[in-house]
Parts: structure tokens; sequence; C-alpha cells
């Protein structure tokens, strides 16, 4: 495991106090293979509500080589590539034994919620003062493997100042921010929604774009994901 997908892995995700630490892991935080379960009810799990729209009012523009890339568009998303929430990136995915597939990925919002959200996870004075937000995106499988049961992780929350917000690994099912394995047959062409939990530290400080950080991108010396804003 390289350094940056070290810290990656050590950082930004609040976890259950089941496992004795002071981190709140989940079962699907990343592209672990896992077979899917029905869970009735979340275990530890921050709640949705998503209010205000935390997008900017003046997107970034796409830093390497420009905004966005159509499904089925030659060429895969570079490393620290930056695009409008909303525009779509190309990139190559694997998961556990399944190889060779790639995917359409785009972030289509980010909403706050309210920081009642959290009262249900019993999480107590771990979450004081933070604002869930809730970043959604969807996937679409634009090549040839079929990727059933496969989870698309790797998503964060990002601050205004770059650095990466909280995050919070979910346990079972959450209807207010769905993060679920893809469904048996997803072959080229077929679509899901998801979303994943962002933490914001205060109400002054808002969560304002998303960062993607799935392999080969956690790879990376320089530790370069992909962008929204």
């Amino acid at each position: 495991m390289s350094t940056n997908s070290m810290r990656r892995a050590a950082t930004g995700v609040i976890g259950l106090a089941v496992a004795g630490t002071l981190t709140l892991t989940g079962c699907k935080n990343g592209n672990e293979e896992v077979a899917p379960a029905q869970s009735s009810a979340p275990a530890a799990q921050p709640s949705q509500g998503g209010q205000d729209s935390a997008q900017p009012s003046t997107p970034a523009s796409p830093s390497t080589g420009g905004g966005q890339a159509p499904a089925g568009a030659a060429g895969q998303a570079k490393p620290g590539q930056t695009f409008k929430i909303g525009e779509t990136a190309q990139i190559p995915f694997s998961y556990g034994s399944t190889k060779g597939g790639t995917l359409a990925l785009t972030v289509t919002a980010v909403e706050q919620g309210q920081p009642a959200d959290l009262d249900s996870l019993k999480l107590g004075d771990k979450v004081k003062g933070m604002i869930p937000y809730y970043v959604r995106y969807t996937v679409k499988n634009i090549g040839t493997v079929d990727l059933s049961y496969a989870s698309v992780g790797h998503i964060k929350g990002t601050l205004p100042d770059g650095s990466e917000a909280q995050g919070v690994s979910v346990i079972g099912k959450f209807e207010k921010c769905k993060d679920e394995t893809l469904p048996k047959g997803f072959t080229n062409g077929q679509t899901q929604t998801s979303c994943a939990i962002a933490l914001a530290p205060s109400a002054q400080t808002k969560v304002v774009g998303a960062e993607y950080w799935g392999d080969p991108y956690n790879n990376l010396s320089d530790g370069k994901g992909l962008f929204w804003k």
C-alpha cells in the first residue's frame, strides 16, 4: 500500500465503537468485495435530509484536459482532473477478482443536511457541532465487464480549502443516503445512483465538492484523485 493510500485509510472516517477504536467503520467503504446483504437498520449511520445545495456559484474549470468525459468517449480521466458538479468522468474500474471494467462516474449534487439527522446514529460528542452533507453520484457501466455486486466507494466530500471532509461509513441500509452494491446484471448501459456522507466541521464551513480516489488514483505517489466542484 502506498503512503498516500495509508494516509487516506487512516483519516477522514468516523468509526464504530464496536471495533474498540475511535473510528466509525462500515462494511462498504471503498471497493472491497462483499456479498450483497439486506439489513433492516443501519448500525451507526448519519441520516440525510439534504436541503441546501453546496454547489459553488462559480464552478471551477477542469484542471487537466477539461471537463466532461461522455459515456463511451475515448480516454479516461487524468489524475488531478477537476470537473464541474454534474459532469462525468470516465474511469477504469476493478473490484475483487473482477477486472477491466469501465465506469462513467458523475457527482450530481452535494446537499446539506441537518444536525438532527445525526441523532439516530447515537454518535454523541463525536459529531457535536458537525453538519452532514450528502454527496450524490451516479455510476454507469460503459465497458464490457459485468460488474454485478461490485461496490463503488472512495468518494469523499471536500471543504473550501481543498481538504477532505470527515466521512461516515455506513453498515446496513440508510434510506436518506443509500450506498449499495451494484445489482445483479450490472452490464453495459446499466446505471445506479449512490450517496456518500460527509461532515462539515461547523455551520460556518460548507462541504463544497467531492473527490474520487479509488484505484488506480489511490496508488499514485502524488495522491491526485478526481475532483468535482
